[in-house]
């Protein structure tokens, strides 16, 4: 059997050449997701002086929790299908051929009708326990640069200035400028 609009066959085993055109494009990718990540804020909960494995732990602690009281509600959603109207496909001589129209359906896809409520709950939890959600912007290249590669282990006060540095081992450092 071919591949048609059913894909029967796409379930055969790609050559080696495939795959390793696939794992060139996935690595790719990848150091394109990490390079992105260094230019984009830190959005943490934030505790002045409260250890940053404190921080990690509580925030374990409350998605937990709130994945608990709030579960999962996944729910499959079809957008609705779209009408390609007729048209005329013509060449350079003046042929024309006639392309009926024809409906699209609409792409399928997954919704978790409360992940909305789960986020409140677990903002809840941290605000309990003291902590609120920050977004830290990443610090400009003369500051990451200038700065001696560390990772902060205790959170210290934020200002207006204040940036942060992303280590390539996912752990990040709090610099507070001039």
């Amino acid at each position: 059997m071919t591949d048609g609009y059913a894909r029967v066959n796409s379930n055969v085993k790609m050559g080696i050449a495939q795959g390793v055109g696939t794992m060139r494009i996935r690595l790719i990718f990848t150091s394109g997701l990490l390079a992105v990540s260094a230019c984009a804020p830190l959005n943490i909960y934030y505790k002045p002086g409260a250890s940053v494995a404190v921080a990690q732990r509580q925030t374990t602690a409350c998605k937990v929790d709130a994945l608990a009281k709030v579960p999962v509600s996944t729910q499959i959603v079809r957008e609705p299908p779209y009408y390609v109207p007729p048209r005329l496909q013509c060449n350079n001589e003046g042929q024309c051929v006639a392309i009926p129209g024809y409906f699209e359906p609409g792409e399928i896809y997954t919704v978790d009708r409360n992940l909305g409520l789960r986020k409140q709950v677990e903002v809840q939890c941290m605000a309990d326990a003291g902590f609120a959600p920050v977004s830290i912007p990443p610090c400009p290249q003369g500051v990451a640069k200038a700065a001696p590669v560390r990772a902060t282990a205790t959170l210290p006060p934020l200002s207006e200035k204040s940036c942060v540095i992303r280590n390539r081992d996912g752990s990040f450092q709090i610099v507070n400028q001039g």
